[in-house]
């Protein structure tokens, strides 16, 4: 950096897309700024799955401590810095949790076969209308196994 014009500055290749005139610069920001944002939560369960076949395990009453992680993605608003409050996240999925935490989750209307794959659809059918930028439910149903759903 020794023969960089600006020596106590950045070195600008690696500062992003910027436009040189003479000695001025102006940065050039994206207006789109994508990212994706994660949300947790958990709870416990019972459910047993009646479209297994008799004699497997998941056909029994069982338990799980199920993750939940709801994924919101869109463009970062420039002048709040943010595209939306985990707060308001939080808001969204307490009512489902309040149904869904130490529950039996075959009692749930929609849930009478409560696999992690209609799970992960019954929460983002129930999120999308307060999250419009709701992109993905990911249900953890064990600590090696999940469903990702992307709606549709």
């Amino acid at each position: 950096m020794a023969n960089h014009p600006w020596p106590n500055r950045a070195n600008p290749a690696r500062l992003g897309h910027f436009l040189w005139r003479g000695q001025r610069r102006a940065m050039l920001y994206s207006p789109h700024m994508q990212v994706r944002l994660v949300k947790a939560f958990t709870f416990e369960a019972a459910h047993w799955l009646p479209t297994f076949p008799e004699g497997h395990k998941c056909r029994r009453l069982h338990g799980h401590s199920f993750r939940v992680e709801v994924v919101v993605a869109g463009a970062v608003d420039p002048a709040q810095g943010f595209l939306i409050d985990y707060g308001d996240i939080k808001k969204a999925i307490s009512p489902l949790y309040d149904l869904l935490d130490h529950r039996c989750l075959n009692d749930i209307t929609g849930l009478e076969n409560p696999t992690s794959e209609m799970l992960a659809r019954w929460i983002f059918e129930r999120l999308s209308p307060a999250l419009p930028q709701l992109a993905e439910i990911i249900v953890h149903e064990t600590c090696t196994s999940r469903c990702e759903y992307q709606g549709g």
